[in-house]
């Protein structure tokens, strides 16, 4: 009777590392969209005092908070916890299509590059990422800029909707653009790093290969850090553009791409300006990698079993 039991689970957890393959581009991506989801929501306060860490007040050289505990203490009290999770909307709306698209397009992208073949593929790995990113952010760079638009402090708005169509009417759509080429920039590498760090580690703490949920949520916590922490002086360039159109200062508002984002930046914070945020960009991705690589392959399994 043991040896009749044991078969069928070590069936299902072959199966389970053999999904990629076999796995329809549907379920990758339904499974990627509640990933994203989650993955935003959880961590969204985190990313609020991110972005108000990043900007830029008129004063030279000045963030306002000195720290994450002082900007969590500060908004808290003086706006209330629920200024943290202002714009959340904006990100839940639109962080289920562009995750569906996002881990939809890895997964056939790292297929076709043989990224699937026995053992770790970096190369494959690396451009199924970048691929998997670009389709991303063109989809949800308008839902980041409004996002960051209500994140900050002394934010006019309250609504998602209101938000954008102020922005529409007073900057036209190229405001919810201006950062794209500056996000693709960042977020080509931040994805490359992040899903090769994640197969590495993956295949590292489990290369029997069998379902261990501990090893997606260590594997995506180390992608996450190390990702973030290697493109966050352009995340604080993005945050510069997206953020410009509620700035008082003349040349954050005229400021016209990266370039001009760069310059900015060094002209009052020099080297040091190109860190701010730090702590809580690595902060928010450590744990919102491992969720969102945890809800992924979870949702991954459920679906598929569910459509059996």
């Amino acid at each position: 009777m043991a040896s009749t039991s044991s078969k069928p689970v070590l069936e299902d957890e072959v199966d389970y590392e053999g999904l990629p393959t076999g796995t329809s581009l549907g379920i990758n991506m339904l499974a990627g969209a509640m990933a994203g989801i989650s993955e935003h929501a959880v961590m969204f306060p985190v990313d609020s005092i991110k972005t108000r860490m990043q900007v830029f007040t008129a004063a030279p050289g000045g963030s306002t908070y000195s720290g994450v505990a002082n900007a969590f203490s500060r908004i808290s009290s003086t706006e209330g916890l629920r200024a943290l999770w202002r714009g959340v909307a904006s990100v839940i709306m639109g962080a289920g299509p562009a995750h569906a698209v996002h881990f939809g397009a890895y997964e056939f992208v790292k297929e076709l590059a043989g990224g699937n073949k026995p053992g770790h593929q970096p190369i494959a790995t690396a451009i199924a990422g970048a691929a998997a990113t670009t389709a991303n952010d063109a989809l949800m760079n308008p839902f980041d800029v409004i996002k960051q638009r209500m994140q900050i402090h002394n934010s006019q708005f309250r609504s998602v909707f209101t938000c954008a169509r102020t922005v529409y009417k007073n900057e036209g759509l190229a405001a919810f653009y201006v950062s794209y080429p500056t996000t693709i920039t960042m977020t080509i590498p931040f994805t490359a790093v992040q899903f090769t760090v994640y197969e590495y580690f993956k295949e590292v703490l489990n290369p029997s290969g069998v379902y261990s949920p501990l090893t997606h949520v260590a594997s995506g916590a180390a992608a996450g850090a190390v990702a973030a922490a290697v493109t966050t002086p352009l995340d604080v360039a993005k945050t510069l553009l997206q953020t410009r159109g509620t700035s008082a200062d003349s040349e954050i508002r005229h400021a016209r791409g990266m370039g001009d984002a760069f310059r900015i930046i060094w002209k009052r914070n020099g080297i040091k300006g190109f860190s701010r945020g730090l702590t809580p960009r690595v902060l928010t991705h450590m744990p919102s990698n491992a969720l969102s690589w945890l809800s992924y392959e979870f949702f991954k399994v459920f679906i598929k079993e569910r459509s059996l």
